[in-house]
């Protein structure tokens, strides 16, 4: 009976288990150990230490609004769990990926002005309103219920940490009217209205950490080195003085309402070289570290701020189609930061490229392929930038225009379609969580603030196949986080250095085309799956 019962069990096991209840699936009482096709040799050394992480998180521009005003509890309450929960339930399924930041867009106010705003009716999910209701000072807390919502619940579930983002001024302070901008290279901010703007960014600030958020961090500009004249978002360009003038007003505001654990972040570059040269942008919008951090640019300077960490963030986008690019372009990030002692955020990402090495072309790609090479991305700024914080774009939308999962976590089918959806986001729908959702969730579930990574070397670390490793700040756990983009199962031999603890049992979760971010069974354990992502959890005693 006993041969005939392991027969069964690992029939079900070559058969991905697909055809298998959980609740019957067989365990033995003895080891099962399934085939690999390599071995990959693995040191952690504990005594080489790099930075502390602060989080992981998402944002939520823009279509989180309409969820959380329009959508139903049930649907709006699963979605909040898939983005904040870390609870597991008894089979080994992952109820959600822990995010531990989250940034709230605080809206120029296009939302209020309609086709007025000048942003395009198809794109209307991205016109914002804003809490200041004129510009007088009169506030309205009651603006942007549906994101609120989803703020509320990442406060329940326990989220860490808030960043307050601002892609423009409100409407009323700026030279058009509008919260897109017709100013070119310059800001849409008028000259007399900069204390003002300050102003309103820490009374939004002021306000949330009286209802008891966490507020970390106001970043007020995005992406100040392209223009935003365009007609499909909030946005406004800024000159580096233009930025130093703006940090300066609120600094004072900051002080002058008491948010001493509320700090500025800047200043969110569109791209990464933006931070270290000039790039196409031009020396007057480039070349940010120098700019904000050197104290012989004396029109700019800004590193002696009370409000201003030794901290710069920008965006990993376009330079994240290659290995060599990447690792090239962040270890330029890495060398200039750390000449001026500067912690480095990567705070906005999805995959607005489309030619990337990973697969013959985009047509061929799967939504795991375009899951592994957000993988691939986290892992550089990580690993070879040195980030401390890694944010992902925008959290939930409809699948459009064959842009399959490029842009979403979780998407949204106001029609219930099993794919692209271009209905009414102002109705009830449909959610999926997608496999970018459960890649990330390998890394935020599991690193948490506080978090410090250490050394890790492959006996030949490639593009295909490669990890990062963290230690807890109670010397407890080590968590390694191993992605594998070949086609080939591979089995981990790790050894551990300076560790001072004995190395104890581990769990394992796994992201693949087959499971998400699921406990693995111990037969499985120790084993990454071909073109998958595991996280190894390590109880140190």
């Amino acid at each position: 009976m006993k041969h005939r019962n392991l027969f069964i069990g690992l029939s079900c096991m070559a058969a991905g288990l697909c055809a298998c209840n959980d609740e019957y699936t067989f365990v033995p009482e003895y080891e099962v150990k399934l085939p690999t096709d390599t071995t990959i040799n693995v040191t952690i050394d504990a005594s080489t230490v790099y930075q502390t992480i602060d989080g992981f998180a998402s944002s939520d521009a823009w279509d989180m609004e309409y969820v959380g005003k329009y959508w139903s509890t049930s649907n709006k309450e699963a979605i909040a769990k898939l983005l904040f929960s870390r609870e597991v339930d008894d089979k080994g399924n992952s109820q959600g990926i822990g995010l531990s930041m989250w940034r709230f867009n605080l809206g120029g106010g296009s939302e209020e002005q309609g086709d007025a705003s000048g942003i395009v009716s198809d794109k209307k999910e991205r016109r914002v309103d804003c809490f200041l209701t004129s510009a007088n000072g009169s506030y309205d807390w009651s603006k942007s219920a549906g994101r609120r919502y989803f703020m509320e619940k990442a406060k329940e579930y326990g989220c860490e940490s808030f960043v307050l983002f601002s892609n423009t001024p409100p409407v009323y302070y700026t030279y058009n009217g509008q919260a897109r901008s017709d100013k070119g290279a310059f800001s849409n901010l008028k000259t007399e209205h900069y204390g003002d703007f300050a102003d309103f960014l820490a009374t939004c600030a002021k306000h949330f950490v009286d209802e008891g958020y966490n507020i970390t961090h106001i970043s007020p500009i995005n992406e100040p080195q392209y223009n935003w004249n365009g007609n499909e978002q909030e946005g406004s360009a800024w000159q580096n003085t233009e930025v130093a003038t703006l940090a300066k007003a609120l600094d004072a505001s900051l002080t002058t309402k008491g948010l001493s654990n509320t700090q500025m972040l800047l200043a969110e570059a569109g791209k990464w070289d933006y931070l270290y040269g000039n790039g196409d942008a031009g020396s007057a919008r480039g070349n940010v570290i120098e700019a904000f951090f050197n104290p012989n640019n004396t029109s700019t300077y800004i590193g002696n701020l009370t409000h201003l960490p030794k901290l710069i963030c920008g965006h990993s986008y376009y330079l994240d189609t290659n290995w060599s690019n990447m690792y090239s372009v962040r270890s330029s990030v890495e060398s200039k930061a750390d000449q001026y002692g500067l912690k480095v955020y990567q705070t906005e990402w999805s995959m607005l490229s489309e030619n990337y090495e990973d697969y013959a072309s985009y047509g061929d790609a799967s939504y795991m392929d375009l899951a592994l090479s957000m993988a691939k991305v986290i892992h550089q700024d990580l690993a070879t930038a040195n980030v401390s914080s890694w944010s992902y774009w925008t959290t939930c939308s409809r699948e459009r225009w064959s842009q399959k999962s490029r842009f979403y976590l979780i998407r949204l089918s106001p029609d219930s379609n099993d794919g692209e959806s271009y209905a009414d986001l102002a109705t009830n729908g449909t959610y999926k969580a997608s496999k970018n959702l459960w890649v990330l969730g390998n890394y935020s579930a599991f690193v948490r603030p506080g978090y410090q990574r250490i050394d890790l070397k492959l006996e030949e670390e490639t593009k295909d196949f490669f990890a990062t490793a963290y230690i807890s700040p109670e010397k407890d756990k080590l968590v390694v986080v191993y992605t594998n983009m070949t086609d080939k199962r591979a089995e981990i031999n790790n050894t551990f250095e300076g560790l001072g603890k004995e190395v104890g049992e581990f769990e394992q979760y796994t992201t693949s085309e087959a499971k998400d971010l699921k406990r693995e069974p111990s037969y499985n354990k120790g084993v990454v799956p071909a073109k998958g992502i595991s996280t190894f959890i390590y109880t140190l005693q």
